[in-house]
């Protein structure tokens, strides 16, 4: 009877111990801190910490004020990451060199994503996260101004002899206080232009020729609509953005993404828009477009991997993109929700929404990173922009000392 007692009273602790292990498991997940926490949270109350609570695991968002990528590379280097975290598509190299990002080839099923969203996060034929949502550029247009010139709407139609038709002569109806467009001085824009003629951001070589007459051909034409002021930068009109260019009630066209319609509809109630996709090419007949994507990855120094990855795929689930998109914050990642019945609204955040949607997968599609040496690749593009633009320096001298400037960077 002792020999009973003594035998249940230690399966007793065992369990107790075991239990309290489990009980014990913490996944901490790492993301954008601002405006963005908000929603992250109301999806992890509402999503991951039921489920995860059956498992005994507790869930805690950390999220990372100011600058994330530095944050968070500080976090890596000091093993104090959390278990589940933002990878930017922009910075997936260099966070991909560090070894502290886990590949996730086994853990997930990446099938049900976007194939470009795929793309975007693997390395060598590893996938090292999966796009929680993503955004492209779109057209949106001033429909008031469009209708005052008695100019057609851009359309899905348009090349961008026939979008810069319509710019000009907006501009020619409506006088010299109004603007086609604003161009934003930089490759974050403008490089979306430069893919549609087929342009390579590296070559095999891992080098960027921007002397390439491909890359040239976008230069001259996005530079171009600057002349007779069709199109202006931001900073002509006291504006910071192509946002708040299109506010002012001065400027036909933004080429942006999603995220203008959440600002039009906050700082211009009034203004009627539209959108379409991005023009075609002329010579190619495709549009070129940017993937702008942020991935839920895993920390390789996790000590919960299941753990973490049952995470990762609740926060990818089809209940949780459904959710995301019917908030109208973000365009969720999965193929699926062609068929949302979202993107059937009339509305025009919807209809933006939904092209926002289509230009994932509508010509040259490529993801916005800078390569291996990080944001400063694009500076002299940006430079270039801004000179010609600016009248300072012809496109074939802004764009000679670009080459010049980007050889010596690529070198060091």
């Amino acid at each position: 009877m002792k020999k009973v007692l003594t035998l249940s009273l230690g399966l007793a602790l065992l369990a107790a111990s075991a239990s309290a292990q489990t009980a014990s498991k913490t996944i901490k997940i790492n993301g954008y801190g601002g405006t963005d926490q908000t929603l992250v949270n109301d999806l992890i109350n509402r999503f991951v910490k039921p489920q995860m609570a059956k498992d005994g695991v507790t869930v805690v968002y950390q999220p990372l004020q100011g600058d994330y990528n530095k944050a968070l590379t500080t976090l890596l280097a000091a093993n104090t990451a959390g278990d589940v975290m933002y990878l930017p598509a922009e910075t997936v190299d260099g966070f991909v060199a560090t070894g502290k990002i886990l590949p996730l080839n086994g853990l997930v099923t990446p099938t049900p994503f976007i194939k470009s969203l795929n793309t975007a996060f693997t390395r060598n034929g590893k996938l090292y996260a999966i796009a929680k949502d993503f955004n492209t550029l779109t057209v949106v247009y001033n429909k008031d101004l469009f209708d005052e010139a008695g100019v057609a709407y851009p359309n899905n139609n348009d090349t961008w002899t026939s979008l810069a038709t319509k710019l000009r002569q907006v501009k020619q109806k409506l006088g010299s206080d109004y603007y086609g467009t604003c161009l934003q001085p930089n490759f974050d824009r403008f490089g979306a232009f430069a893919y549609a003629t087929g342009w390579q951001q590296f070559g095999a070589n891992g080098k960027t020729n921007l002397a390439d007459p491909r890359f040239a051909e976008a230069f001259n034409w996005y530079t171009g609509l600057a002349k007779d002021k069709v199109g202006v930068q931001p900073s002509e009109l006291s504006a910071g953005w192509n946002g708040d260019c299109l506010k002012s009630g001065k400027v036909a066209v933004a080429i942006e993404g999603g995220w203008i319609v959440n600002f039009l509809r906050d700082n211009a109630p009034n203004l009627k828009f539209g959108t379409a996709l991005l023009p075609k090419n002329n010579k190619t007949g495709q549009r070129g477009n940017f993937l702008y994507t942020v991935g839920w990855a895993i920390n390789s120094g996790t000590k919960n991997k299941a753990a973490a990855a049952k995470v990762l795929n609740i926060l990818t689930s089809p209940q949780v993109q459904e959710y995301v998109l019917q908030q109208g914050l973000a365009i969720p990642s999965r193929s699926s929700l062609t068929n949302s019945a979202y993107f059937k609204k009339a509305d025009p955040g919807a209809q933006n929404a939904k092209l926002v949607f289509q230009g994932a997968d509508d010509g040259y599609v490529r993801a916005f990173t800078f390569g291996p040496k990080g944001p400063d690749w694009a500076k002299p593009i940006n430079e270039a922009l801004a000179s010609v633009l600016s009248g300072q320096k012809s496109a074939a001298d802004a764009l000679k000392k670009a080459q010049a400037d980007m050889t010596t960077f690529q070198s060091r």
